[in-house]
C-alpha cells in the first residue's frame, strides 16, 4: 500500500442548478484516496452516492470546493487528460449490437489515440493485456449482447483499465449480478487497485462486501460523512448511525444484519465447532437469546456430521434430524 495521495476531495460540494439557483444534495465532502486503495461509498438510497461519484467523475460539475488527481484540479485537465486520468463506469447495462468484447475494451484506448483515433500496435497490447487480467482473453470475439452480465461487468472494468487511468470510479458495479460473480467482481478490482497502483472508488449496498472487501470506506450518513478502514468505523460505532430503523439490528462485533423479533426466550447450546455456531445462528433468527449459562431447557449438538439435535428438557429428552425440525418444534 502506498501512502501517496491520489484522489483528493476538498469541501466538494455536489448537487446541481436548477432556475438559476445551486441545491446542494449533500455537506460539504472532504475525503481521500491512495495508490492502491479499493474504496467503498456507502449510504442509504437518495443521499447521494451517484452524485458524488459523477462529480468526482467530471460527469456533473460540482456546485463548489475541488477534486484533485495526482495534486492538480481536475478542472485545470483538457478532456482528453481527464480520460487519460480517470475511468469511470456507470450502472447502466451496456447493450450495443454487433459490438465485440475487443470493441468495447478498445474503446478505453480513446483518450491515448491520435487525431484520427487509429490505435498502434502497442495499444491493442495494452487491450489484450487488459483482458487477459480481467479474464476475458477467450471471450474477446463475442459479441457483448451474448454475454452474461457478470462477463459483460468484466468487459467493463477491462475498458477503464485500457485507459490506464490513475483513479478508477465505479457506481454500483455489482448491481444485478449473483452473489458469486458480486465477490468475483470486487476481488478482482482489489487486486487491479494493488497491481496498477490505482485508486478505484465503488459505490455498494452491499455492506458485507465493503467490510470485509474494502481498504477504506466513505460512509455518507445524513450529518456527515465518515472515512476510514471498516474497522476503525466499526469501534467508533459509525455504522450504528446507518441503521435507524426499529426493525434492523446491527451487530458491530461482526457486522451481520439481523431483523428484531419478538423475544422467545433463553437457551443454552451444549456443543463445539460449526454445528454449534450455526445452531445458535439459527436458534438466533428464531428469535431465542443464547446463554452461557445452561437454561432448564437446553440444545445438544449433533456429536458428529451424522448424529441428531437433541432438545433436552429435565428428565425428558427428544432428538430431530435436521435445525429446521428443531426450530419447528421450538416455535409451535
Amino acid at each position: 500500500m502506498n501512502n501517496e495521495i491520489v484522489l483528493l476531495l476538498e469541501s466538494l460540494i455536489i448537487g446541481y442548478e436548477k432556475g438559476g439557483h445551486n441545491i446542494p444534495v449533500y455537506l460539504p465532502v472532504n475525503a481521500s484516496g491512495r495508490k492502491g486503495e479499493l474504496i467503498a461509498v456507502i449510504g442509504r438510497n437518495g443521499i447521494g452516492k451517484s452524485t458524488l461519484l459523477r462529480s468526482i467523475a467530471g460527469l456533473q460539475k460540482p456546485l463548489g470546493g475541488t477534486v484533485c488527481i495526482n495534486g492538480k484540479e481536475s478542472r485545470e485537465y483538457s478532456k482528453t487528460e481527464l480520460a487519460q486520468n480517470l475511468g469511470y463506469v456507470s450502472t447502466e447495462v451496456v447493450k450495443v449490437n454487433n459490438m465485440r468484447v475487443y470493441d468495447l475494451v478498445s474503446l478505453g484506448r480513446f483518450p491515448h489515440t491520435n487525431w484520427y483515433g487509429r490505435m498502434k500496435q502497442s495499444d491493442h497490447d495494452i487491450v489484450l493485456n487488459c483482458l487477459e487480467m480481467t479474464g476475458m482473453t477467450a471471450l474477446a470475439d463475442m459479441l457483448i449482447t451474448e454475454i452474461s452480465d457478470g462477463e459483460r461487468q468484466k468487459a467493463m472494468i477491462a475498458r477503464v483499465l485500457a485507459q490506464d487511468a490513475a483513479v478508477m470510479v465505479m457506481d454500483e458495479p455489482t448491481a444485478f449480478l449473483d452473489i458469486t460473480s458480486r465477490y468475483e467482481i470486487v476481488h478482482l478490482m482489489h487486486q487491479l487497485a494493488v497491481e496498477k497502483a490505482g485508486t478505484i472508488v465503488f459505490s455498494t449496498h452491499d455492506l458485507n462486501i465493503a467490510l470485509n472487501q474494502a481498504d477504506k470506506i466513505w460512509l455518507m450518513l445524513d450529518d456527515d460523512l465518515k472515512e476510514g478502514s471498516p474497522e476503525d468505523l466499526m469501534l467508533e460505532g459509525s455504522f450504528d448511525k446507518l441503521f435507524s430503523s426499529p426493525e434492523v439490528r446491527f451487530n458491530t462485533d461482526d457486522g451481520s444484519l439481523t431483523i428484531k423479533k419478538e423475544e422467545r426466550g433463553r437457551l443454552y447450546v451444549e456443543g463445539t465447532g460449526r454445528l454449534r455456531h450455526w445452531t445458535e445462528k439459527a436458534l438466533s433468527r428464531a428469535g431465542f437469546s443464547i446463554t452461557v449459562e445452561k437454561t432448564p431447557r437446553y440444545i445438544k449438538t449433533p456429536p458428529g456430521k451424522n448424529g441428531t439435535w437433541v432438545l433436552a428438557n429435565g428428565n425428558s429428552s427428544r432428538e430431530y434430524n435436521t435445525i429446521y425440525d428443531l426450530l419447528r418444534e421450538l416455535t409451535a
